[in-house]
C-alpha cells in the first residue's frame, strides 16, 4: 500500500509565496475593473435597508431600487454643490492668496540670508528656479490630472449601474453562492454574509458619523482662530480624515498654510495645537468607539493593511483595506485551517489568551514534571 505523499515545508512555502505574488499582480493589474465593483458592493450593501423599506410596503422592486439610488446619487450631488460652492469661493480670492504668499516667501528670504548670512540674490534665484520648475512640472500635472479625472469620471458613471444591478440580483448572487457550498454548509455561509454586511454598514455608518463630528471640530477650531474658509478646510480635514491614519496628518496641512499666508502667521500655531488635541480626541475615543468597534481589527493590522492598500491601489485601497480585511477575518474565523490567522487579524482578547498560566515559574513546572515521571516509573 503507497503511502501518501506529504510535500515538503519548503515546498508548500514557495508554492504560497508564489500564490500571493501572482494574486496580488492580478489585483494591481486590474483594479480600475476590481475598484469600481468593490466600491459598487459596498454601496450596495448600505442601500439595501432603503430599499427594503420600499419593498416590504409592497413597492415594485425595480421601482424601489431606482428610488434608493435617486435618494444616494441627490445626497451625493448636494454634497459636491456645497463643496463647489465653497471651493468658488476660494477661487475667486485666489490671487490674493497667491499674492500673500509671495510676500511670506519675501520675508522668508529675507530671514534666511540673516539668518544663515547667504546672499538674499543667490536665494531669490534659488527660488525662481524651483518656481519654475514647479511651474512647467504643474501644467504637465494638470494635463494627467484631467485626463485621469475624465477616465474616473466614467467609472463614477459606472457605480450606479453597478450598484442597481447587484441589488437587483442580490438573491441570485447569494444562490451562487450557496451553491459552491454543501446543503449542510449553508447555514455557515449565511452566517459569513450576515456578518459580513453587519460589518460593512457598521464600519460606514462609524465613519460617516466620525466625518460629520470632525467636520464640526474641525469648522468651529477654524472659524474661532479665524482662518479664512473655514468651513470648506474643515469639511474638507473630515473627509480626508476617513483616510485611516495618513487622513489625519494631511487633514491638517492645508489650514496651516492658509494661515502661514495670511495676515497673523502666528494663528498656524492655533491651528496646529487645536487640530492635535482633535485629532488625539478622533484616535483615542471617537475611532475605538465607533468605527473601530465596527471591524474589531487590531491597531498593528491596521496600520500594516493600510499601507499595503496604499502602496497596491493608492488612496483607493487605503480606504478598502480596512472593511475588505473584516471581510477576510470573518471568512477565517468559519474556516477551521485558517482560524489562527483569523485570531492574528482580530483585536486580543481580555484576560490570558493562553491555557498555561502565565505567572506560574518554570522550575516549579519542571519540578511538577520531574515528581510525575518518577511516580509512573
Amino acid at each position: 500500500m503507497k503511502e501518501d505523499f506529504i510535500l515538503p515545508f519548503y515546498v508548500k512555502s514557495s508554492i504560497i509565496i508564489i500564490g500571493l505574488f501572482v494574486f496580488v499582480y492580478i489585483l494591481y493589474l486590474t483594479q480600475s475593473i476590481i475598484i469600481p465593483v468593490i466600491y459598487s458592493t459596498i454601496i450596495a450593501i448600505v442601500l439595501n435597508p432603503i430599499m427594503k423599506f420600499f419593498t416590504n410596503r409592497k413597492v415594485n422592486e425595480v421601482l424601489a431600487i431606482s428610488i434608493t439610488l435617486i435618494i444616494f446619487i441627490a445626497l451625493t450631488l448636494f454634497i459636491i454643490m456645497f463643496l463647489s460652492i465653497q471651493m468658488m469661493q476660494f477661487t475667486d480670492s485666489f490671487p490674493v492668496l497667491v499674492e500673500k504668499f509671495n510676500q511670506f516667501a519675501d520675508s522668508m528670504e529675507l530671514w534666511a540670508s540673516d539668518r544663515f548670512g547667504i546672499s538674499k540674490i543667490k536665494i531669490h534665484s534659488m527660488v525662481l528656479k524651483k518656481r519654475s520648475e514647479f511651474i512647467n512640472n504643474g501644467g504637465v500635472l494638470i494635463g494627467e490630472t484631467i485626463l485621469s479625472t475624465g477616465s474616473k469620471l466614467v467609472v463614477a458613471l459606472l457605480i450606479p449601474v453597478y450598484v442597481f444591478m447587484i441589488l437587483l440580483y442580490q438573491k441570485h448572487l447569494i444562490r451562487f453562492i450557496h451553491k459552491l457550498f454543501n446543503r449542510k454548509e449553508y447555514s455557515e455561509v449565511d452566517d459569513v454574509l450576515s456578518s459580513t454586511k453587519l460589518i460593512i454598514q457598521g464600519y460606514l455608518d462609524g465613519l460617516f458619523l466620525e466625518a460629520l463630528i470632525m467636520a464640526f471640530l474641525n469648522s468651529a477650531t477654524l472659524l474661532i482662530i479665524g482662518v479664512d474658509y473655514a468651513i470648506l478646510l474643515g469639511v474638507l480635514g473630515a473627509i480626508v480624515n476617513v483616510i485611516p491614519y495618513v487622513g489625519g496628518i494631511i487633514s491638517i496641512f492645508f489650514p496651516v498654510i492658509i494661515a502661514v499666508i495670511s495676515d497673523t502667521p502666528s494663528d498656524a500655531i492655533l491651528v496646529i495645537i487645536f487640530y492635535l488635541i482633535i485629532q488625539f480626541f478622533d484616535v483615542h475615543y471617537i475611532v475605538p468607539k465607533v468605527v473601530a468597534s465596527k471591524v474589531k481589527i487590531n491597531a498593528l493590522i491596521s496600520i500594516i493593511v493600510v499601507l499595503s492598500g496604499g502602496a497596491l491601489w493608492g488612496l483607493p485601497g487605503m480606504f478598502l483595506s480596512i472593511p475588505i480585511t473584516a471581510i477576510v477575518k470573518v471568512i477565517f474565523d468559519h474556516i477551521e485551517p485558517v482560524k489562527p490567522w483569523g485570531f492574528l487579524l482580530g483585536v486580543p482578547p481580555n484576560g490570558i489568551p493562553l491555557n498555561v498560566p502565565l505567572k506560574e515559574k518554570p522550575s516549579k513546572s519542571i519540578f511538577s514534571l520531574i515528581k510525575r515521571k518518577l511516580k509512573l516509573q
